[in-house]
This record gives C-alpha cells, sequence and structure tokens, in this order.
C-alpha cells in the first residue's frame, strides 16, 4: 500500500484482468463479424466460385473439390495422358461433337483451358453417379484397350481422359467441363468463368 492507502498491487491486478476480459470481449464480438465476410453454405451451394491450388498436384494425380453441391474432378495430366487421347476416338461415341456445349475455351481435342489440367464435374451423364479415376494404361476387364479414364461401375459408362463418352454405354453424352479460370499459374477458380472475372 502507498502512503494515500492505495493498494497499488491490487489496482495493477484489476486492470490486468479487466484489459483481457475486454481483449476476450473484442475477439468474441470480432469473430461473426469477419466470418460473415465468408459465403454461406447456402451461396457455395448455389454456386459461388471455388479457388484450388495447384501446386502440389503432382502429375497423374486427381483432387476432388466440391461446387454448387457437385463434385469437380481436377487432374493434372502427364504427356503421356495427352498423347493417349487421339489414340482412343475410334472408341468414342462422337470425339469431335458437344463443342458448341461447352466453353469456348474447352472446345479443343484436350477439352480444357490448358492442355495438362482437366476439370470435369465428376457426375455421369447417365444417371448422376460419380465414375472412378482409373488413370492405369493397361486392359481393364470392362474395357481391353483401356488408355486411362472415368469408368462407371454402376451401369459401366466409361469416358477417356478428356471427359469423352465411349459407344455403347448408358452415358448420352461427355461429362460436363464446368467454367472456370486460371488467377495463376497454380490457381484455377472454378465457377467462375473468363466473362465474370
Amino acid at each position: 500500500m502507498s502512503d494515500n492507502g492505495v493498494n497499488t498491487s491490487r489496482r495493477r491486478f484489476l486492470v490486468a484482468a479487466t484489459s483481457v476480459v475486454g481483449a476476450a470481449g473484442a475477439v468474441g464480438v470480432a469473430t461473426p463479424f469477419v466470418k460473415s465476410w465468408n459465403p454461406s453454405a447456402k451461396a457455395k451451394a448455389a454456386g459461388a466460385p471455388v479457388k484450388v491450388n495447384l501446386s502440389k498436384l503432382e502429375p497423374g494425380q486427381q483432387v476432388v473439390v466440391e461446387w454448387r453441391g457437385k463434385p469437380v474432378f481436377v487432374v493434372r495430366r502427364t504427356k503421356e495422358m495427352l498423347d493417349n487421347l487421339p489414340v482412343q476416338d475410334d472408341l468414342l461415341r462422337d470425339p469431335k461433337s458437344e463443342k458448341s456445349e461447352q466453353p469456348s475455351y474447352a472446345a479443343n481435342e484436350y477439352r480444357a483451358a490448358k492442355e495438362e489440367y482437366l476439370i470435369l464435374v465428376g457426375l455421369c451423364t447417365h444417371l448422376g453417379c460419380s465414375p472412378k479415376y482409373m488413370p492405369e494404361v493397361k486392359p481393364m476387364e470392362f474395357e481391353p484397350k483401356w488408355k486411362g479414364g472415368y469408368h462407371c461401375p454402376c451401369h459401366g459408362s466409361k469416358f477417356d481422359l478428356a471427359g469423352r463418352v465411349y459407344k455403347g454405354v448408358p452415358a448420352p453424352t461427355n461429362l460436363v467441363v464446368p467454367p472456370y479460370t486460371f488467377e495463376s499459374d497454380t490457381v484455377v477458380i472454378v465457377g467462375q468463368d473468363e466473362e465474370n472475372a
């Protein structure tokens, strides 16, 4: 205690305790405010764009992200995968079709803005099942000339590594290419095309 009867150690404790409680209260108020800047689950389901970092995606690897409540396949194709695409043309329903139904940047044999990266909505165009990514180049029981691609085990639909549908399977059309744009060499924004960037 000092001469005028003030307990300075108690005063310091009360000031420190009040500061801590005040700081915790400020964080408690700021947290919901900052979180409100993020798109809600409803906005994401309605189509909020999704950023995908491609920097850690190895050649031949696939990642799956969610956009509008749907799986989106993002594959970093190898040179071998790209070289095998024209070899399969005779097995496909119509390898040159549907160009008007896909984004202009995907109206090429790779169905991609950058040939190395394949980006597809991961739902079979038959009944909406999610086909399995099977990149191996080897004969399969469902396709002896398999050069890699997607197989839907539910009803047997097959797609190559550009998402193009094989002949004689239930799926009527190619896998859908969603709108997307490259923010940089290593970041793609799914759900946002060049016009809306």
